[in-house]
């Protein structure tokens, strides 16, 4: 296996272990804005949080990793990326510091403030779906080449793409899916039954969107990306997984029991649909300009960018694994007595 081909493996675990955290977080945001405007908020906001308060800094340092990464390993992607989504990448940036500080301003300054906690809500929606513009403009067909050899996004085409709707809807209910399964499991937790109905209930409502949307995009993709998508045809064994990660996922929830295997089912379900995607893709990183080899860094560096982001990873998740011990799942501190 190649260095290069080790390094896009392991960006795409990090780019994986982003989805999954900051799904949970943002949609937990949404979910408190949500509650607090249909008047449920004294059933579930004091659980969300409980789970914001220890998390939310530490949610990105994925997708730090991640770009970090991409830029070091792939230098040329820098270029191609960088003017194309210069001004989706700034909105995106802005909408993470309206987050960060409208959080702090509404957990440490101003309580049950309505407009901070929509500011916080919303940006959780919005962020994804500016996010989600890069897996758009990899397929291919949205960039336009001038004569003095700079790039630009094509606007009109990507706003008039069904490929690049149906990926922000996809990331947008995803987002919400994803974050009601892991809060309904942490409600069980808490032994939390006004929560637990309640989240539970935002879980079931959102798995249809999900799947729907899934599908959507999959069928918009062989319309715009045939390679792209008959590679993914040939992975139908993945596919398949993901929606059996799927429908088990819904027996838990139906069944009102195993909420934990519920959270792992889904995080299978995406793992499996993720990397479907990202195999799908190989080689390229940006169709038709960037592939995995003629962006590449030389091997030396390669070499040991991956043994530093591997060592990173074995960093990482100990850490991760002692936040959940010291505050998510301690049971003095899930059902609120510390």
């Amino acid at each position: 296996m190649s260095y290069e081909l080790i390094g896009i493996s392991v960006l795409w675990f990090f780019l994986y272990g982003y989805l999954i955290v900051a799904s949970v977080d943002f949609g937990a945001g949404f979910f408190a804005f949500y509650a607090k405007l249909s008047k449920k908020d004294h059933l579930i906001n004091k659980l969300i949080s409980r789970y914001l308060s220890p998390v939310w800094e530490v949610t990105n340092v994925f997708f730090v990793f991640f770009f970090v990464g991409v830029v070091g390993f792939f230098p040329d992607s820098a270029f191609y990326y960088g003017s194309v989504l210069l001004v989706p990448a700034s909105i995106a940036i802005i909408l993470l510091a309206i987050r960060g500080s409208f959080y702090a301003f509404e957990n440490y300054g101003s309580k049950e403030n309505l407009i901070y906690l929509f500011l916080y809500g919303s940006t959780g929606l919005l962020i994804p779906a500016s996010l989600s513009i890069a897996l758009t403009v990899s397929e291919g067909g949205f960039i336009n080449e001038t004569a003095n050899g700079s790039v630009e996004l094509a606007y009109l085409t990507l706003f008039q793409s069904p490929l690049s709707w149906s990926i922000v809807f996809l990331a947008i209910v995803s987002v919400l899916f994803i974050s009601a399964v892991f809060l309904t499991f942490y409600a069980s937790r808490a032994n939390d039954e006004g929560a637990l109905k309640l989240v539970r209930s935002y879980a079931l409502f959102w798995s249809t969107p999900t799947i729907i949307a899934g599908l959507t995009t999959f069928i918009f993709l062989s319309q715009h990306n045939t390679r792209h998508f008959q590679n993914m045809m040939d992975l139908w064994w993945m596919l398949g997984l993901s929606v059996f990660f799927f429908m088990l996922t819904m027996w838990f929830l139906y069944r009102e029991k195993y909420y934990g295997y519920a959270f792992i089912s889904v995080m299978f379900q995406f793992l499996f649909a993720f990397f479907a995607y990202g195999i799908g893709h190989y080689p390229y990183i940006l169709d038709p300009y960037v592939t995995i080899y003629n962006s590449s860094t030389n091997e030396t560096m390669g070499i040991a960018l991956i043994i530093a982001f591997i060592g990173g990873l074995f960093l990482l998740i100990p850490s991760l694994v002692l936040l959940l011990r010291l505050f998510l799942f301690d049971a003095d501190y899930v059902k609120g007595k510390k």
